[in-house]
């Protein structure tokens, strides 16, 4: 089902938690609230599952707005950080609550949970208790059990974070294809990058109470809008300066560089252009080609066996990061070295926010 989040603000006395949100997910999407602590993300949540008034905006799902709706009159599913599973109960008991609490037939809550044990991958746990099971196969259960009643949205609030990296990289690709094979609409929370853009068909990066930008992982990485986006989605280097018009050409300018832009765009005299480390080169010698380089020297480095990840110390000031090939060696601290990238790989950011 899809959900229309429109102009939602959120006061707590006299502090302002979100300021004017707005967002729209289409029925079946996967969309992640993405941002560090404080930004806002989990209150969202609370506010869409109906756990937190609205201090001012709408929700509508399917058309119907469902702002002053309870929690309980929503339909939503709702997976917690500490799963809140009865330990009390089996496994198979565990996902029938829901559906028990519905009155439904014996017959229709046996089939219900075959099902989801099934996609889960746990049907020969049915009957442990969730103290018997490992945090991976308690998520799982947690999700079942979110999911046995059909809910028209599934909220997850930040459902791995418990959880060591690799099971958390395994537990991604099962939710990611739990939720192509039912089709549900997914919201997600989290703090984590990676889990955001591997799993979420779109995410929503999130700032002091704000939507900083509403996009997919691609766009995020790649054109981010502000300098906020571009440092907390990934690594990159930006500079500030300036830019000015040559004839035809737009130039930027910074204390460290100074290149043609590959766009034509208007004189601006606050402006940021970010490099992604991947998209430069380390080089011992001043290219002859077109590349842009930059004199350096090795500040650091860090070899993670296919790649060195390195910090340059900039002549002119600052400082770069870029990632060098492996197999030829690694560079010496103090060594000096070029850091190198071509125009095209340059973006130009918005501001701050």
């Amino acid at each position: 089902m899809s959900i229309e989040i429109r102009n939602i603000n959120k006061f707590y006395g006299s502090a302002q938690a979100l300021f004017d949100v707005s967002l729209s997910v289409r029925k079946g999407e996967f969309v992640t609230l993405l941002g560090p602590s404080g930004s806002g993300k989990t209150t969202l949540l609370k506010i869409i599952a109906g756990f937190e008034p609205v201090s001012s905006g709408s929700i509508t799902m399917g058309g119907a707005d469902v702002t002053a709706l309870p929690p309980e009159k929503r339909n939503f599913g709702l997976v917690f950080q500490g799963y809140a599973l009865f330990p009390h109960m089996s496994v198979y008991d565990n996902i029938a609550y829901p559906l028990k609490v519905r009155r439904l037939s014996r017959g229709e809550i046996d089939a219900r949970v075959e099902a989801m044990l099934d996609l889960v991958q746990l049907g020969r746990f049915s009957n442990r208790r969730p103290s018997e099971l490992s945090g991976g196969q308690q998520q799982r259960v947690a999700l079942a059990r979110a999911l046995v009643f059909k809910p028209d949205l599934l909220l997850l609030d930040e459902p791995m974070s418990a959880l060591d990296k690799k099971l958390r990289i395994d537990l991604q690709e099962e939710l990611r294809d739990i939720h192509r094979t039912l089709g549900t609409t997914f919201i997600n929370v989290t703090h984590d990058q990676e889990e955001a853009m591997h799993m979420s068909d779109r995410i929503a990066v999130m700032n002091h109470g704000r939507i900083s930008q509403y996009d997919t992982s691609f766009n995020l990485y790649r054109r981010p809008n502000s300098r906020f986006v571009a440092d907390f989605i990934g690594k990159s280097n930006i500079f500030s300066g300036a830019i000015s018009r040559q004839g035809e050409d737009s130039v930027f300018r910074s204390e460290q560089i100074a290149f043609p832009l590959v766009e034509r765009l208007s004189a601006q005299d606050d402006a940021m252009v970010m490099i992604r480390p991947e998209d430069a080169s380390i080089e011992t010698a001043p290219p002859s080609d077109r590349r842009i380089h930059l004199p350096a020297r090795v500040q650091h480095s860090t070899y993670s066996g296919d790649r060195v990840f390195y910090t340059l110390a900039l002549e002119g000031g600052g400082s770069f990061i870029v990632y060098g090939r492996a197999r030829a060696g690694i560079h010496a601290d103090g060594e000096p070295v070029y850091a190198t990238f071509l125009a095209e790989d340059c973006v130009i950011l918005g501001g701050a926010g």
